[in-house]
């Protein structure tokens, strides 16, 4: 049930998107852009300094966008109530910067219990995020990844993966390795990387639950800086 407030939740997030992408094609349309914001700033008061009839016409959209902020308020108050008062494991796995309440905790609902994996690397494979390989001759490419599992928790997983490379994801061993396979270039780099990062997220946080360890972002880089000290 809780998973499927979470789906909600993700449909009340893109529904917001769409629509500001509506106003801004609108604005543009009438030769003015509408400044760049957070989603939680979009309103009807951000419209003030607009044409009179550029305001008139969005409008409609812009009061849809508020209500839908109130939705998405709301349900993110019910995310943070559940994850404290019922799973406090959501906190261990808050620890990595770029996962928030509504993964963490979609990620405990849908994994149940995570002691039914012998070892962390299965749960990527478990969501579909192990790329398959093709075989030719001497050489193995890459295949795409089967998308097998739970959907939605595999979004979630690519979603952290993308502010974890995003440009305000924190410093960590997961980063700069993202940050390298993107710069390998090629046609796909970029998309590799995502869920490649995507991946490897599952991994540590299944790892982080079982052992409810204190989560060391660059324990990995101090590691090899002591080696070679």
């Amino acid at each position: 049930m809780l998973v499927v407030k979470h789906a909600h939740h993700l449909l009340l997030f893109n529904s917001h998107r769409i629509h500001w992408r509506d106003c801004r094609r609108r604005g543009q349309a009438y030769g003015q852009r509408l400044p760049k914001c957070g989603t939680q700033q979009v309103g009807r008061e951000l419209a003030a300094a607009l044409s009179t009839e550029l305001r008139e016409v969005l409008e409609p959209l812009l009061k849809e966008i508020e209500s839908l902020n109130e939705g998405i308020k709301e349900y993110d108050e019910r995310m943070e109530k559940i994850a404290k008062e019922v799973y406090p494991e959501v906190s261990l796995l808050k620890q990595v910067k770029g996962v928030g309440t509504q993964i963490a905790l979609t990620y405990v609902l849908t994994i149940e219990d995570p002691h039914r994996f012998l070892k962390s690397r299965e749960v990527g494979c478990f969501l579909g995020l192990k790329p398959g390989r093709r075989n030719s001759g001497e050489s193995e490419p890459q295949k795409r990844i089967s998308k097998e599992g739970d959907r939605y928790l595999r979004t979630m997983m690519v979603q952290g993966a993308h502010y974890i490379l995003g440009p305000f994801g924190a410093d960590s061993d997961l980063r700069r390795w993202g940050l390298k396979l993107a710069e390998r270039g090629g046609k796909n780099a970029k998309k590799r990387a995502v869920v490649a990062v995507a991946r490897k997220l599952a991994v540590l946080l299944h790892r982080l639950w079982v052992s409810g360890e204190v989560y060391e972002p660059l324990r990995n880089s101090q590691k090899a800086m002591r080696a070679v000290a």
